[in-house]
């Protein structure tokens, strides 16, 4: 459930409210008891999804990342190689 930020429009008190994103916005103002509550429109916050069943490979340590590096920087078996001996090879 997300955080709101609210302000009123009669007496500028400002509040955050802790409720479902499917909830009513407030009216009620807690402060002048006014029906004048707005709801501002925050930054947001920033989401960070850890455990199993997100990408492996987002909170590896820096150990495997090294690793990693190292391995990537071998030639593979499936590398293209220059091909010297082909004798169907056209020479330009």
């Amino acid at each position: 459930m997300p955080t709101y930020d609210y302000e009123c429009q009669e007496c500028n008190h400002q509040l955050e409210a802790f409720h479902a994103m499917s909830a009513e916005p407030l009216k009620d103002c807690p402060a002048c008891g006014k029906p004048a509550l707005k709801r501002l429109i925050g930054t947001g916050a920033g989401v960070i999804f850890k455990g199993s069943g997100f990408y492996q490979t987002d909170y590896r340590s820096d150990s495997y990342k090294k690793s990693a590096a190292a391995d990537s920087s071998k030639p593979t078996a499936g590398s293209k190689k220059e091909n010297k001996s082909n004798p169907t090879a056209k020479k330009a």
